[in-house]
């Protein structure tokens, strides 16, 4: 058996694993580069293999990183089952057609600017791997190929978001893999919290946050309440908060409702500016069975007491263009998460030169994005085509995001009745993936790896 590590290998996007046995070839993840130019050009070369004789993939969640290279793996002659839960797949049909929306829209602005530039896919070919997807449910064993069997557990990231035990059979012998994907944070709305596996032969662990403890939820709160507090009350600026449409946005509605009811909340209006967080909260609410019981009570509660708090989703262009207009009293809540492309340029661009405005970042900013730009403290970034002066208040609130901490990444380990042959270490920037390995080696004394991108093992 072997292990190629095509992405999210000392980094964090690009997630895609390459298993290939004696009868099967199969990726774990098929994830999009993020982080400006170089991402791009990594992702046009991503893929250099004949995807034509894969047998299938298997999908750990919706998350680009982990998702957004599958049209190009569509286009290049993938014919395939994707596995993935009901609710990764509702939410890839939402996701891919976004991504598609974004790739056509920066093709074009490139044209224009007499750049030829080709997507990396369109529409139609976002569409195709819908027609692909095989949707399965948490605990259900499936066997995707003659000699792989496989159950989907629940990862605590986001909604659908899965842990995958894979099992590889052949000639009599069986051998575990398990592949980690996004573990969430314990005590994280909305999802449950990540499912403890007990063992593996094989083990491929995320390291997102290996290297900090986020704060406590109950201190990140006070903090997300007070910058929310400071900016609203003094009447003369807005709240932005970049954030993934996807996972992200949904935890900020069921805290603002949850502070609202609490009454620590001034008078304001949350605007959600991105049509697939609209789209990916109807489908939280389709799949209400999977969240936990807070979250259940909060929903019921918001469907009692409508406009308290006062929630509007932003429809078309031109509602957006004219929300960037808005002087104060908003918290707009939009997307991309890492500042990278959508419609959150438009109201950084707006708010960033403003000092009696605030940015909120609560969820990871990869190496090279905007948003990572602007937490390491650039005086001045290009947003939107336009040099902008940083003048708004920056917060960064780790302690809300969906990844487990070093903590909680090292006692889901913990619970391992044994040690797996072989851990590697993968999604975290280089030197986290490898401070964590260590920690791996120091408290279990288990065979840890970080691999490079394009290393492969033979096992």
């Amino acid at each position: 058996m072997k292990l190629s590590f095509l992405g999210a290998a000392q980094e964090v996007t690009g997630s895609c694993v390459l298993v290939e046995t004696r009868s099967a070839r199969f990726l774990v993840d098929c994830g999009l580069f993020q982080g400006g130019e170089e991402a791009a050009r990594r992702n046009r070369h991503a893929l250099d293999f004949d995807v034509s004789s894969l047998d299938f993939v298997l999908l750990t969640h919706a998350h680009l990183d982990h998702s957004g290279l599958l049209p190009r793996l569509v286009l290049f002659g993938f014919e395939g089952a994707i596995f993935c839960t009901a609710a990764t797949a509702d939410l890839l049909v939402v996701m891919l057609a976004d991504a598609a929306d974004i790739q056509e829209s920066q093709a074009r602005l490139r044209d224009r600017a007499g750049k030829r530039h080709e997507p990396l896919y369109d529409h139609v070919q976002a569409g195709l791997v819908t027609e692909q997807l095989r949707k399965t449910q948490y605990n259900t064993e499936i066997a995707p190929h003659d000699s792989v069997r496989c159950v989907f557990r629940d990862a605590g990231h986001i909604l659908g978001s899965s842990i995958l035990e894979v099992w590889i059979n052949e000639h009599g012998v069986s051998r575990k893999l398990v592949f980690s994907g996004d573990i969430g944070q314990p005590g994280h709305p909305i999802v449950e919290d990540p499912v403890y596996v007990e063992s593996a032969d094989v083990l491929v662990i995320e390291s997102t946050y290996g290297d900090r403890v986020h704060k406590s939820v109950a201190d990140s709160v006070a903090e997300f309440t007070w910058a929310i507090t400071d900016t609203i009350r003094r009447k003369q600026g807005n709240v932005v908060v970049p954030a993934f449409a996807v996972g992200r946005t949904q935890d900020l509605l069921y805290l603002l409702v949850r502070l609202f009811r609490e009454q620590q909340l001034p008078e304001l209006i949350v605007y959600v500016d991105s049509p697939m967080a609209t789209a990916a909260t109807e489908i939280t609410i389709k799949h209400l069975n999977l969240a936990d019981r807070d979250t259940v009570e909060v929903m019921q509660w918001l469907i009692s007491n409508r406009d308290q708090p006062r929630i509007r989703f932003v429809g078309g262009e031109l509602e957006s263009r004219t929300l960037s207009e808005v002087r104060h009293g908003a918290l707009i809540i939009s997307s991309s998460g890492m500042c990278e492309g959508g419609r959150i340029q438009r109201h950084l661009r707006a708010s960033l030169p403003r000092p009696e405005c605030s940015v909120i970042f609560t969820g990871f900013q990869a190496a090279g994005t905007l948003g990572r730009r602007l937490i390491e403290g650039s005086k001045s970034v290009h947003v939107c085509g336009e040099e902008v002066a940083v003048r708004a208040a920056l917060y960064t609130i780790g302690g809300l995001s969906a990844h487990a901490d070093r903590d909680a990444l090292a006692d889901w380990l913990a619970h391992f009745s044994r040690a797996p042959e072989k851990t590697f270490v993968v999604h975290g920037e280089a030197s986290v993936a490898k401070g964590f390995a260590e920690l791996i080696r120091q408290r279990f004394k288990w065979d840890v790896t970080v691999p490079a991108t394009h290393e492969s093992f033979e096992l």
